[in-house]
């Protein structure tokens, strides 16, 4: 079998919680604005940054995934509702 070939996926991050993942985004940016990172550090840096970042991104659309599907209506039953969030223009 073939070694599978490096991507953005975050396949190959550890598992970290939400809270873990963004410690560690903050140690890379804290390191990366230091000045005293070599380029290839930073470019690696950047990388696992990256990740971590898309990694974030996803657990936060899962939490909103799950408020949207339980959000309950009056009457005790479950509904779907849109979660409301803002987004900022790019």
């Amino acid at each position: 079998m073939a070694p599978k070939a490096s991507s953005s996926s975050t396949s190959d991050l550890p598992e970290l919680t939400f809270e873990g993942a963004m410690k560690r985004l903050e140690s890379i940016v804290d390191a990366m604005e230091s000045g005293d990172t070599q380029l290839a550090d930073l470019l690696s840096k950047f990388e696992e940054g990256s990740k971590l970042l898309a990694q974030c991104e996803q657990r936060l659309k899962s939490a909103e995934i799950k408020i949207e599907q339980l959000k309950r209506q009056r009457d005790g039953s479950v509904a779907l509702e849109p979660f409301p969030h803002e987004r900022s223009a790019d």
